[in-house]
């Protein structure tokens, strides 16, 4: 046998630096996770509409509540995936109705997803009446996007 074939040290390490090089050009490639964070003070307000039906007077103590409809959008919330936007209904201060009017679903995984998440996360605010749900386990961004639009929503409203 020749001596080269035997022991091919040369081989060995031309092999170990492509394999260290290759695991630091994967490794840098991972994207940084980022938190979710409010639209830039430039963008789009809350928007605000009410219908407020005339109230018949109270015979006792004032609730502190108004009796009218009020509908407004939540300031839009840039996560990772996309743009996350909720619009909440509130009659005679209860939540009555929470509808996503933004969400991720430029592809078929971001629909799947939300094709789960979003009807949980309208249970659970309508169940709560407030901000204070519980995130869907698979879609964590979209979960924290729909809390924080839906807390400026409520803010907007006064609740």
């Amino acid at each position: 046998m020749h001596a080269l074939r035997k022991n091919r040290p040369l081989r060995r390490i031309v092999l170990a630096g492509a394999a260290t090089v290759s695991g630091m050009v994967l490794l840098l490639s991972l994207k940084p996770h980022t938190s979710p964070t409010l639209a830039p003070a430039g963008a789009k307000s809350p928007a605000v509409s009410s219908s407020s039906a005339p109230s018949a007077p109270s015979s006792g103590a004032a609730s502190g509540r108004s009796t009218g409809t009020k509908t407004v959008t939540g300031e839009t919330v840039q996560t990772r995936w996309g743009p996350v936007q909720v619009r909440v209904t509130i009659k005679s201060g209860r939540i009555t109705d929470v509808t996503a009017v933004q969400y991720p679903q430029d592809n078929p995984r971001d629909q799947e997803i939300n094709s789960y998440a979003l009807p949980q996360l309208r249970r659970e605010a309508l169940a709560a009446q407030s901000a204070q749900i519980d995130m869907v386990s698979g879609a964590s961004y979209t979960s924290t996007g729909y809390r924080q639009s839906l807390q400026s929503a409520l803010d907007s409203a006064g609740r």
